[in-house]
């Protein structure tokens, strides 16, 4: 009989993070209102940030919000954060991701400062 083992969507997330913050030309995650919610309320800064994971049945999908650095080709480094991402989870986990959705949300100029929330 062959065990199942079954993972969080945070582990499923914190994978997902690792591997987008590894792509070239990604210069930060971006986070969502929750994000932001629990940074400044609850003084918790999520591991997840700028990531949801939506699962059905044995169906896995993850969507991504970052940041882009300046000059990059966004077509070129969305394709790689899905492939980074896909291969990451199933390195990991042994999921098989359906679809990874990105979502840039802004640009980081050249002398822009950081983001500081």
């Amino acid at each position: 009989m062959e065990e199942k083992i079954s993972f969080s969507d945070a582990i499923i997330a914190v994978c997902a993070v690792n591997a987008t913050l590894k792509t070239d030309g990604v210069f930060e995650m971006a986070g969502g209102v929750y994000d932001a919610l629990s940074k400044n309320l609850l003084g918790i800064e999520s591991v997840a940030r700028g990531t949801k994971v939506s699962r059905s049945g044995d169906e896995t999908k993850v969507d991504i919000s970052i940041i882009a650095d300046y000059g990059c080709n966004i077509p070129s480094m969305a394709w790689d954060i899905q492939e980074n991402v896909r291969n990451e989870i199933r390195e990991m986990t042994n999921i098989d991701v359906s679809a990874v959705n990105i979502h840039v949300q802004g640009v980081k100029m050249p002398g822009q400062e950081e983001e500081t929330n």
